[in-house]
C-alpha cells in the first residue's frame, strides 16, 4: 500500500515577486555591471538626453583642424633647418679632401688647414690602407689599428718631453696628424699591388721615397701646430720616420 506525503502550499511575497503564471512574463531584470551598486528598473530604462550644435562642432573640428596644420607646418620647418646628418656626426667631406689635397705637396704642406683636427679623414685613410692590404691578401685590421694607436701615443710623449714646458701638443691633434700623414703609405700601399713581388731592390726603394715624404709632411705638421718643437725638429723627425717606416715594413712584408 503506497504511502502519501503531504506537500505544503507555495506562496511568494507580495512585493517584487511575481507568480509566473498570472504574472508579466516579459518582466525582466536588468542586469548590472559587476562592483556597481544596483539600480531600480525604471532608471535603467530611461537614457539622459543631450544636446548637440552642430556651429560649435564644426567651429571646434576646424580650430582642431588648423592647430593640427599648424603643428605640422612647424614641424616640417624644423625638420628642414635640422643639420645634414654628415654634419651632425662631425663628417666634413669637404674638410677632408682639403686636408688630405694639403698633404701632396711634400715640399710645402699647408698647416692652416691642419689647425681644426678631426678622425673622420684619419680612420677613412686607416680603412684605405687596410682594404689595399686586404686586396694583397694581408688580413691585418687588427695589426693597423693596434699600431696606429701606439704610434700616435709614442709621438705625443716624445714630442712633449721634448718640448718641456713649452709643449701645447694634445693627444687629439697629434693622432689627427699622424692619421693624415698616412696618406704616402696608403699610396704605396695601393701601388704595390702592380709592382712584382721578385723585384725587392725597387719595393724597397719606392718604399723609401714615400717614408721620406710622410715624414717631411708630419714634421712640418708637428712643429707648426704646437710650440716647443722647432729647436727639437731632428728628434721628431726621427720619431716620424721610425712610425712611417714600420707601417712601410708592413706593406713590404
Amino acid at each position: 500500500m503506497a504511502k502519501e506525503f503531504t506537500v505544503p502550499p507555495v506562496v511568494f511575497p507580495s512585493g517584487s515577486g511575481v507568480n509566473p503564471s498570472v504574472g508579466n512574463i516579459n518582466q525582466r531584470r536588468v542586469p548590472t555591471a559587476p562592483f556597481q551598486p544596483s539600480r531600480p528598473p525604471s532608471s535603467s530604462s530611461a537614457l539622459p538626453f543631450m544636446s548637440f550644435d552642430m556651429g560649435s562642432a564644426t567651429s571646434s573640428s576646424v580650430s582642431l583642424g588648423g592647430s593640427i596644420s599648424s603643428s605640422a607646418a612647424t614641424g616640417s620647418a624644423s625638420f628642414e633647418d635640422e643639420e645634414p646628418l654628415l654634419d651632425e656626426l662631425g663628417i666634413h667631406p669637404d674638410q677632408i679632401w682639403y686636408k688630405t689635397r694639403s698633404i701632396l705637396n711634400p715640399l710645402r704642406v699647408n698647416s692652416t688647414a691642419h689647425k681644426d683636427s678631426d678622425l673622420s679623414g684619419p680612420i677613412f685613410l686607416y680603412l684605405s690602407l687596410c682594404l689595399f692590404q686586404l686586396l694583397a691578401g694581408k688580413i691585418q685590421f687588427g695589426v693597423i689599428l693596434g699600431w696606429i694607436v701606439v704610434s700616435s701615443i709614442f709621438l705625443y710623449v716624445v714630442f712633449n718631453m721634448l718640448a718641456g714646458r713649452n709643449g701645447n701638443l694634445d693627444l687629439h691633434t697629434c693622432t689627427s696628424v699622424v692619421g693624415y700623414c698616412m696618406l704616402p703609405v696608403v699610396i704605396f700601399s695601393a701601388a704595390s699591388l702592380f709592382i712584382p713581388q721578385g723585384t725587392s731592390v725597387a719595393r724597397y726603394a719606392v718604399a723609401g721615397v714615400f717614408v721620406v715624404w710622410a715624414t717631411r709632411a708630419c714634421t712640418n705638421l708637428m712643429v707648426a701646430l704646437a710650440d716647443g718643437g722647432e729647436e727639437h725638429r731632428g728628434l721628431i723627425s726621427y720619431a716620424c720616420f721610425l712610425i712611417y717606416t714600420l707601417f712601410s715594413l708592413l706593406v713590404i712584408f
